[in-house]
């Protein structure tokens, strides 16, 4: 391996976690052993394929984006049929702002394997972007439907797509069938993988009551207070009805969520404050 690998090498597993949730839209490492919705058509990689690989992600890593697509490309060169590799090159061009061509190769992974869970909710976010909500919906459901060991990041993409178009009950389902996965799947951890997962909305805090709503039926206190704290300075105007939700019912007495009811949302406060001159 060159010099510059094991250099690097510390850095990009400390930045990379095949197995974790996607949050700043960047591919995991290769892996030997890959998924059936991930890959199933990949021949085991040469060491220099392997390292060329490395480099990929290593770029990646770094947020050298452009960088990381080109060299995501010369692996293709010699395995055009990789699935998990398709894959990273649309992420990286969706990285870029490029949808179409984000789009353009994560099609081309399903062509490849039909069951590619990872590309399918991929497509999902490129619709999602366009605000395409409905589209998306159907593409993360398709993506959920093929199973994998990955579905949380897949169920808060469905609600959040629900929750755009106001469908707060099945934002709600998806969101709950997503903590049940991974009670953590909401908190930014910094870490990536092949999942492209949402971050951003156009109604934050009507989201973030449904996550705290959420966390509150898991009897999760910490979490509830701290998303229905979002929820109202985000000027969430019926937050106060926590009290009375019954979904709150286990964590209502909490002190921390009792604290952010009784607070005065920020935005309230600066309002009331006299005019001087």
């Amino acid at each position: 391996m060159k010099l510059w690998a094991l250099v690097a090498l510390p850095l990009l597993l400390a930045f990379l976690d095949p197995s974790s949730h996607q949050t700043s839209q960047t591919p995991a490492p290769a892996s030997s052993k890959t998924s059936a919705s991930q890959d199933s058509t990949a021949a085991p990689m040469t060491d220099p394929e392997a390292t060329a690989l490395l480099h990929a992600d290593i770029l990646m890593a770094r947020k050298d984006y452009r960088e990381a697509a080109i060299a995501y490309q010369r692996v293709l060169e010699r395995d055009p049929g990789n699935t998990e590799i398709l894959n990273k090159v649309g992420i990286s061009y969706q990285q870029l702002g490029e949808d179409n061509l984000a789009e353009h190769f994560y099609k081309r992974a399903l062509r490849v394997n039909a069951k590619s869970s990872f590309a399918m909710n991929n497509l999902g976010t490129i619709e999602y972007s366009r605000q395409r909500f409905g589209k998306a919906i159907k593409y993360y459901k398709k993506a959920i439907a093929m199973g994998g060991n990955n579905l949380a990041p897949i169920y808060t993409n469905l609600g959040y797509a629900y929750c755009s178009v106001k469908l707060y009950a099945q934002a709600m389902d998806s969101f709950n069938k997503a903590l049940a996965l991974d009670p953590n799947i909401f908190e930014p951890k910094g870490t990536a993988g092949s999942v492209v997962q949402h971050r951003t909305t156009a109604d934050p805090g009507t989201l973030y009551f449904l996550v705290a709503k959420s966390y509150a039926r898991l009897g999760d206190a910490e979490h509830a207070a701290r998303y229905l704290k979002l929820a109202r300075d985000d000027g969430y105007k019926d937050f106060l009805a926590a009290e009375k939700d019954p979904d709150f019912a286990r964590v209502i007495k909490d002190p921390q969520v009792q604290d952010v009811l009784h607070r005065r949302p920020p935005y309230e406060t600066q309002q009331s404050k006299p005019v001087t001159n």
